[in-house]
């Protein structure tokens, strides 16, 4: 297929260029590990974005096609905000992420719904028309509803607030938004962006949607089963990632969110939990895997870093106890090499670097070597520190 175009808003008809599902389900794969059905659901998703936008200036179409924003529900570290970003990548659009819980409705302390905008304009370089075709994820989208499992969160009315001042933006409007961020001051001269065509992806964790989901799809037996579940990591983590499966809009009402919120992001999106597999893939498969960025790094200083498979399984194992999934793998291999780069430039005839399983555990030093096989041990920071 042909490459990507450059600008999404000169894009022919998708079909005739070459973007099909296919052919951005394939890029995904060279990015993202796991999670399957979430990249087929999501390249449909999103091909059929902007051939609505591609018909709606182009086509003789008299069906309007309405926008299909999207919602994608799975633990931290699933890989939510890596799925978005690679889409924006793979579309070569303006991309921009803000934290829900930043966001405030109009009239309190923080940020206004038009500064999201505004990131995203500043992601296009202030090209007001790239923008408007840009992606926008809004990540722990959860944290704003009106009423939450969780008792220890009090943002009830301060929640559907939010949704409502989101509400607008998502569902397409003409904002008004300051050049310079911030609150809206009387002689601003204000930028103006048409949102019918951006694209809104929301993620979250939503932290209790489990076991509301446990209690309507396993109604009868849920009161010794989730307990069971939870305890039992393993066998029942198929049962836990088949019931989040089957979320449904009135689920997320359920949850807090308001009926017209839920309305505008039709398109639900499951991640699964990553395995120990998924994690030890992640660390070497992708193009941009932390392994080979680490081993670019050490190239640099004409070094040969190597990790053994079993130093690969420890740092999934340790993602996995710290329930960091995916985003805390580089996290453990900075902290394992540390010491090593900040001692490395400084050294000469070091050739080599081998890092254990013992070494990622924090258990022992990782070991440099030179051309004459003699072995330096440097204890990692975690040890040095301990």
């Amino acid at each position: 297929s042909e490459e990507t175009p450059q600008n999404i808003e000169d894009l022919d008809n998708p079909v005739e260029k070459g973007i099909t599902p296919k052919f951005i389900y394939d890029q995904l794969e060279e990015y993202v590990i796991g999670q399957e059905k979430a990249k087929k659901i999501l390249s449909v998703a999103v091909y059929n974005h902007y051939k609505r936008v591609w018909s709606n200036k182009h086509s003789d179409e008299k069906t309007e096609l309405q926008k299909a924003n999207i919602l994608m529900y799975g633990p931290s570290g699933s890989g939510k905000t890596h799925l978005a970003q690679t889409l924006a990548k793979i579309l070569d659009v303006p991309f921009a992420i803000v934290d829900a819980t930043s966001i405030t409705e109009a009239g309190y302390v923080g940020e206004d719904v038009e500064n999201i905008l505004l990131r995203l304009i500043q992601a296009a370089d202030y090209d007001i028309s790239k923008a408007e075709h840009g992606i926008i994820y809004i990540d722990e989208i959860d944290k704003i509803t009106r009423k939450s499992p969780n008792p220890s969160i009090t943002r009830d009315v301060s929640g559907e607030g939010v949704q409502q001042a989101l509400l607008k933006i998502i569902e397409g409007c003409v904002a008004n938004v300051p050049p310079q961020g911030g609150r809206k001051h009387p002689h601003q001269e204000f930028m103006q962006i048409t949102t019918d065509d951006i694209l809104f992806m929301v993620g979250g964790a939503f932290e209790g949607m489990d076991e509301l989901l446990m209690k309507r799809v396993h109604k009868d037996n849920y009161s010794i089963g989730f307990k069971q579940t939870t305890n039992h990591h393993d066998s029942s983590q198929g049962v836990i990632d088949s019931v989040r499966h089957q979320l449904n809009p009135d689920d997320l009402m359920e949850f807090g969110f308001i009926t017209e919120f839920v309305g505008r992001l039709p398109v639900l999106v499951t991640l699964d939990e990553l395995t120990k597999d998924d994690l030890v893939r992640i660390l070497t498969e992708p193009k941009n895997a932390f392994v080979e960025q680490y081993k670019a790094l050490f190239r640099m200083e004409e070094v040969k870093l190597n990790f053994s498979e079993e130093a690969l399984l420890a740092t999934a194992e340790k993602a996995i106890e710290q329930k960091t999934g995916a985003r805390g793998l580089r996290t453990i291999l900075e902290s394992t090499l540390t010491e090593v780069m900040f001692e490395l430039p400084s050294m000469s005839g070091i050739t080599r670097c081998d890092v254990e399983a013992d070494a990622i555990i924090g258990n022992a030093p990782v070991k440099l070597s030179n051309d004459g096989s003699e072995i330096i041990e440097l204890a990692t920071l975690e040890k040095r520190s301990a």
